[in-house]
């Protein structure tokens, strides 16, 4: 049979997606899937005695994808409106023996392709576990690294008080964490195989439908829901959204990448590669193309997740619309998660830090960012809102005649009159008013640590 390229889309996909990834949801792969739902359901009504004993051994040869030309089928699933019918043809004309009419027994085609998405779905969730946990192994490292690497702490864009770099790769942890214990969930509790029949009753399989989709269950390794969900879809929604929160936590480490390669700033650099983050015209370019590659494919998952909410009001018991909708979306979801975590490990585990232009920045602005240190030193005496006048009004002074905020506190009596020269030179070093920052480190360092270690059979 003719097989698909080893790239399906060889032109875009290492810049959006993972080689795993592209190779786990090839075409090959998913009906590969979709003929061990066969193959397994075929063993599950043999075991029941409802179909003959060896059917499921005939019909278990012939569910071998190499034997399939994928075009032909294709071309059969465009009439037919989904690829298990023209799949199931081909299968059944394939086996001999005993199985010969025992393929699909009792099955619809929803429980086919569901029951399909949910062991490859199963699968991506450990390649992305596992590099998830590499990834967090990287930020705690950073962290851990940087919590004495002082620089200027950000809101809306502009400086606000000193922060380490340690606690900012903390904050990033954090949220790879909350992501790799929501991947863990929908891994351990939110996969299951999809048994409905025609219209979710069963009924050509009499009173042993659920012992059949129990064995099922067991054969494919899949949790047996106890209930047909061919027509409640918040199973996919779940997946998308804990996809959709692993790229939001990348997309946030992106942008603050981005915003601190700036050539204004020069704090923190991807890791440079040959041919990486060049520009066709302009020699000296160095520019985020990791970062850049997270971001667009977050704008793609969050569409994505749009649609796989919008298949959840299907008409009846199977959409003519909505369930059809999630086959590429889902699957497109998975593919950007992949790319988008495969560069985000890589810019976390090699990111380059400039911890003299963290410094430099830290007094870019003349050491107004030391403003509100500087006020709750003089707040126990004066009380806040008098402290808060006197800084704001000494600070916007010495903005206007280009001092810096240390020479103006310095000189203003007002200011000398509650605090001595030291008490305002400790007020304005930035070290000095790093509140818990070193406790939230340590925090979120030992959470990353527990869930990797609680979900260490998953990896």
């Amino acid at each position: 049979m003719n097989d698909e390229p080893a790239d399906e889309r060889p032109l875009l996909a290492s810049v959006f997606s993972s080689q795993e990834m592209r190779a786990l949801f090839a075409d090959r792969a998913v009906l590969q899937a979709m003929l061990d739902v066969e193959a397994a359901l075929a063993r599950a009504e043999e075991k029941a005695g409802i179909i003959p004993s060896g059917a499921a051994d005939s019909i278990s040869r012939a569910c071998d994808a190499s034997l399939y030309d994928l075009s032909e089928i294709g071309r059969a699933a465009g009439l037919a409106g989904n690829v298990a019918i023209p799949l199931v043809k081909a299968l059944t004309a394939k086996v001999d023996g005993p199985g010969k009419g025992y393929v699909h027994w009792g099955a619809t085609s929803q429980d086919v392709i569901d029951t399909a998405f949910m062991l490859l779905a199963g699968r991506a969730l450990r390649i992305l576990l596992k590099d998830l946990a590499n990834g967090m192994s990287a930020a705690s490292a950073l962290a851990e690294r940087h919590r004495g690497t002082v620089m200027a702490g950000r809101t809306w864009l502009q400086q606000a008080l000193p922060i380490p770099f340690g606690l900012k790769a903390a904050i990033w942890l954090s949220g790879l964490t909350a992501a790799f214990r929501e991947l863990a969930r929908l891994r351990e509790d939110g996969l299951a195989i999809q048994f409905a029949g025609a219209a979710g009753t069963l009924a050509s399989l009499g009173d042993r439908g659920p012992a059949v989709r129990a064995t099922l269950a067991t054969e494919l390794g899949l949790p047996d829901p106890g209930i047909s969900w061919h027509a409640e879809r918040s199973r996919i929604l779940d997946l998308g959204a804990g996809l959709a929160g692993l790229s939001g936590s990348l997309a946030k480490i992106a942008i603050d990448v981005q915003l601190m390669m700036q050539s204004e700033i020069g704090e923190a650099f991807e890791p440079a590669a040959p041919g990486k983050g060049g520009s066709s015209t302009m020699p000296q370019k160095r520019n985020p193309v990791g970062s850049a590659a997270i971001r667009a494919n977050h704008r793609r998952i969050c569409g994505l997740l749009a649609t796989l909410a919008m298949a959840m009001e299907g008409e009846h018991e199977r959409s003519p619309g909505a369930w059809p909708s999630e086959w590429e979306t889902l699957r497109d979801v998975f593919l950007a998660t992949g790319g988008s975590l495969e560069k985000g490990v890589d810019i976390v585990s090699g990111l380059e830090i400039d911890a003299d232009a963290m410094r430099r920045n830290l007094q870019a602005s003349g050491g107004f960012l030391m403003a509100e240190s500087l006020m709750m030193r003089m707040a126990g005496k004066l009380g806040r809102g008098e402290a808060h006048h006197l800084v704001a009004e000494v600070a916007r002074t010495a903005m206007d005649d280009g001092r810096s905020l240390r020479e103006a506190a310095l000189e203003d009596a007002r200011i000398g009159g509650v605090l001595s020269a030291e008490e305002v030179e400790a007020a304005l070093r930035p070290e000095s008013y790093l509140g818990s920052s070193h406790d939230m480190i340590d925090r979120a360092v030992q959470d990353a640590r527990a869930a990797r270690e609680e979900t260490h059979a998953l990896l």
